[in-house]
């Protein structure tokens, strides 16, 4: 398999660390080669999160270069915008609609409400999905939902190099029991 590369992205609290492990670890269990190295700022505050991810042969380190990136799945719009420059020409997006405001712009009275950065994507992007992630996780019942909601919706387009139960039957082997269930249903929501 030659290597692809993915990059997600978000805010502090979205799952993507999560998400970038069971990635990984879906990797391992199909014996593809995989290296991941995450990102984390200021987290817990809401601040930008991001991951690497490198499935397949030849890769010597989980970092890859701007304009590289085969996949890019956001979590939250401007922050898909801000990690664009790493995707291929070719790549593609995979994006949550729904945006949440910085903590810099709520203190400076921004309107913020990530139409901008969906416009930028549309424009730019040559594969685009959108996921309305806020009426997902409305659906679904939770609003930690999302992160397998965007899993899901990878899956689902055929670009993450696993099928469905591959990722179901790792995310039941790493999630706690009691959250197994509300999983299930999210990564099942999208149905491309």
């Amino acid at each position: 398999m030659k290597t692809t590369n993915i990059m997600l992205c978000g805010v502090g609290g979205q799952g993507i660390v999560l998400t970038s492990k069971l990635i990984a670890a879906a990797a391992v269990e199909r014996g593809i080669p995989v290296k991941s190295a995450e990102t984390i700022g200021m987290a817990q505050k809401g601040g930008s999160v991001f991951s690497f991810l490198r499935l397949g042969e030849g890769a010597s380190s989980p970092m890859f270069p701007e304009g590289s990136a085969d996949i890019l799945i956001g979590f939250e719009p401007a922050e898909a915008v801000r990690m664009f420059p790493y995707l291929k020409k070719e790549g593609a997006v995979i994006v949550n609609t729904h945006a949440i405001m910085p903590v810099t712009a709520s203190l400076g009275g921004s309107d913020y409400n990530g139409s901008e950065m969906l416009d930028y994507l549309k424009k730019h992007a040559r594969s685009l999905t959108m996921i309305d992630g806020e009426k997902a996780c409305t659906e679904i019942g939770s609003p930690r939902a999302l992160n397998m909601v965007m899993l899901g919706a990878a899956v689902a387009t055929g670009l993450l190099p696993f099928t469905l139960a591959e990722i179901e039957e790792t995310m039941k082997a790493t999630v706690k029991p009691q959250f197994v269930e509300l999983n299930l249903k999210a990564l099942r929501y999208i149905n491309l």
